[in-house]
């Protein structure tokens, strides 16, 4: 192989790297953004969490492994919602880890305004957003 290698990073690192790059939205703002119709939350917690835990009502519920192919206002697989690349979306997992790296995937496919829940769902639920079975 030739080419140059960039220096391995840790987990944390690229995560600090990646939020330096937008602005994330705490719960309560989330919640106002949905309500006015400015924001689609997007859920990617894998099924076995949502059953445990709830969902967030008027969430759009997008596996991880299939986020990109959903939400690419010009992809053959998106999700009606996917309209245009100034949608502000709210990527939602657990507790805010992966759907940093989720906001950051978007934002490489055009999603400009693309960010993630500060502490995932486990924040909204703890702020006493609404949560249904």
């Amino acid at each position: 192989m030739s080419g140059t290698h960039e220096q391995a990073v840790s987990i944390d690192e690229l995560l600090e790297r990646v939020r330096a790059g937008y602005d994330r939205i705490e719960p309560l703002d989330a919640y106002e953004a949905h309500r006015s119709g400015e924001a689609l939350l997007v859920d990617i917690r894998y099924a076995a969490l949502r059953e445990r835990d709830g969902l967030i009502p008027g969430a759009l519920v997008v596996e991880r492994n299939e986020l990109e192919w959903r939400l690419d206002p010009r992809g053959t697989h998106r999700v009606p919602e996917a309209t245009s690349h100034d949608l502000c979306v709210v990527v939602i997992c657990d507790e805010g880890y992966a759907s940093s790296l989720a906001a950051e995937s978007l934002h490489r496919l055009g999603l400009r305004r693309a960010t993630d829940l500060v502490g995932g769902f486990q924040a909204w639920r703890a702020a006493g957003l609404p949560v249904s079975r």
